[in-house]
């Protein structure tokens, strides 16, 4: 990968983890109930998530599973219904105290990973990335020495900062009317998301330059 062509990734992957999504909600509602420091968890399972789909992208697989109509209908729903059901739930339990000691490290790490796993779209960004920036004349495990780190430190700073926005907006909030119009609102966002996510269609791949 040039130099250049490195610049134009890192610009597409900023915009791709820094536009507000699943994720990015998750990290919000995260560090709002949990504190910074548990919250973390949820980052490092988007970073797990981040290292099987870059690894799966190189090996073709998410081409593979772009190109399978069957698949991307059934993951669709099955994510779909993931995220309006965790929207309703937060709609439900705004008004009741976060439940932070009654989480386990465990389920804090795999919600985060169903969460981020789920979203079929996050397919069509990983096959963008690899489709637009791979040069197919380089073996593609010497771009991948470029493309990872860059990637997940990018992925880390930026759900990184969603999490400390949520701590901080937590404890802004805490024990107040405004934190429950918060967990309320994200609550929506992730039935939004799901919304969209059941209309969405199938990524296509596209030809590398």
């Amino acid at each position: 990968m040039s130099f250049d062509a490195w610049i134009i990734f890192t610009l597409f992957w900023i915009a791709f983890v820094t536009t507000p999504g699943p994720n990015a909600v998750n990290c919000i509602s995260n560090g709002m109930n949990l504190g910074f420091a548990k919250a973390m968890l949820g980052v490092l399972a988007i970073l797990t998530q981040a290292c099987a789909f870059l690894i799966l992208s190189a090996l073709g697989v998410t081409a593979l599973i772009a190109a399978s109509p069957t698949a991307f209908f059934i993951a669709k729903l099955v994510g779909a219904g993931f995220l309006i059901a965790l929207g309703i739930r937060g709609w439900r339990n705004a008004t009741k105290p976060a439940p932070a000691a009654a989480r386990p490290a465990r389920h804090v790490y795999v919600h985060a990973l169903a969460v981020a796993t789920i979203n079929p779209k996050s397919v069509a960004g990983y096959l963008a990335a690899f489709s637009q920036f791979v040069q197919p004349d380089v073996p593609i495990w010497s771009q991948m020495l470029v493309i990872m780190p860059t990637a997940l430190t990018l992925t880390a700073l930026s759900y990184t900062g969603f999490t400390l926005l949520g701590a901080l907006m937590g404890r802004a909030a805490l024990a107040a009317v405004f934190n429950v119009w918060i967990r309320r609102l994200l609550g929506v966002c992730f039935i939004i998301y799901g919304v969209l996510l059941g209309l969405s269609s199938a990524p296509t791949p596209t030809a590398a330059p």
